[in-house]
């Protein structure tokens, strides 16, 4: 069944019935073949834009929708039910034009965020390294200020969209010092020295592109820099927190999807002269499938709201990324049980679902390292229990 959802506004009710309808339109019908033949399809987040679902939390000065975290993470819930892929690159896109919208002058988001948020333009987020995924504090790209230009050199791994995207936000070292050492930059997809490699081979979100960039002596001028020199980590942490959200809300989407495929399955298959979903041990499982996907929509939603209100929520982001993700891989996993041999095979989409579902306890932070961050929260405040804020 569909998930519930609680909506601030009626404008925000017919966004998510947009969504819903162009999912149902533009995307299933497409899933499959894309996704078994890894072709990334671009033209499907020109369709995405066109209906303004690229920059939903932006501010409608630039050309955003202006609509708050909790109704941008819901939007993302329906697409990622329907087509993971494109989930995550809708919040690869967002992740991408934070710093500038963020940390940017009023002279640099008048220059670029209207295209950047525009329907044509697809962005990508430059921050890990082959060594250095989960402490980028360790990245060894480097920005050397040459004039008023900075020409970079280094290479960016596991980068979503790479070699298709318009636009880079890369983090590159300024400083040799450990801290206050990396700083931030909008780089051009057509700036000469900028190459991606072939994409990576992988297991699941094949529809999704994924590549090491590669950056040779690539010259921008200085007035693309985001932030002051050494903010580069201030900003991807701030960015990270909004993306662990996206990631926490595409995983939440999936697994709503494979929960609904799974009942219907149940409902039409018959063992003993019923439907198996009129079996008490299968009835049990979609039970607890149901459970976990309610859970990791409403810690989604809680951590939204307080970043919605101006409220510290990086903590709480932690906890629905590592709650939602890890929820996924077991809701995809009992899926392909309620299928039984079927859910094995590809003639069926749970498999599919249950490989997508892994890589989303790894990226934006693998759920050890939200583990980290969650016990070290503990220990500097004491958070254990429920607080006003």
């Amino acid at each position: 069944m569909p998930a519930t959802r609680t909506l601030p506004t009626p404008e925000a009710v017919d966004l998510i019935g947009l969504t819903r309808k162009l999912a149902e339109k533009e995307l299933a019908p497409r899933v499959t073949e894309a996704e078994a033949e890894e072709r990334f399809p671009r033209d499907v987040f020109r369709t995405l834009g066109r209906a303004g679902l690229l920059s939903l939390p932006y501010p409608e000065e630039y050309g955003g929708g202006g609509q708050p975290y909790e109704v941008y993470l819901q939007v993302l819930e329906e697409i990622a039910a329907v087509w993971s892929s494109v989930g995550v690159g809708v919040s690869v896109h967002a992740l991408s034009c934070f710093p500038l919208a963020a940390f940017g002058t009023d002279e640099q988001k008048n220059a670029w965020l209207p295209d950047m948020l525009g329907a044509e333009l697809l962005g990508a987020y430059c921050l890990s390294e082959a060594h250095a995924g989960s402490d980028p504090a360790a990245m060894r790209t480097r920005a050397v200020r040459d004039g008023d230009d900075y020409v970079l050199n280094g290479a960016k791994a596991w980068t979503t969209h790479g070699g298709h995207a318009d636009f880079y936000t890369v983090m590159a070292r300024t400083s040799d010092e450990r801290s206050h050492a990396i700083s931030c930059f909008l780089v051009p997809a057509d700036t000469p020295g900028l190459i991606a490699d072939p994409p990576e081979r992988k297991m699941g979100l094949t529809g999704s592109a994924t590549a090491t960039m590669r950056l040779e002596n690539v010259r921008i001028p200085a007035e693309r820099r985001i932030g002051e020199e050494g903010d580069g980590l201030k900003i991807a942490f701030a960015a990270l927190d909004r993306g662990r959200l996206g990631i926490a809300a595409v995983a939440t989407g999936l697994a709503q999807g494979a929960l609904d495929h799974a009942v219907r399955y149940a409902q039409e298959r018959e063992a003993f002269g019923r439907p198996i979903i009129e079996h008490q041990g299968l009835a049990f499982l979609l039970a607890d499938m149901a459970a976990a996907v309610q859970v990791s929509h409403a810690t989604t939603i809680t951590a939204a709201r307080l970043g919605d209100e101006g409220l510290p929520f990086s903590y709480e982001a932690s906890i629905a990324k590592l709650v939602a993700t890890d929820n996924a891989m077991k809701v995809t996993t009992d899926a392909v049980q309620v299928l039984g041999g079927y859910g094995y095979t590809r003639d069926f989409p749970v498999e599919r679902y249950m490989r997508e579902a892994k890589v989303m306890q790894i990226f934006e932070g693998t759920n050890q390292i939200q583990r980290l961050i969650i016990g070290r929260a503990l220990r500097k405040d004491g958070r254990g229990a429920l607080r006003v804020r």
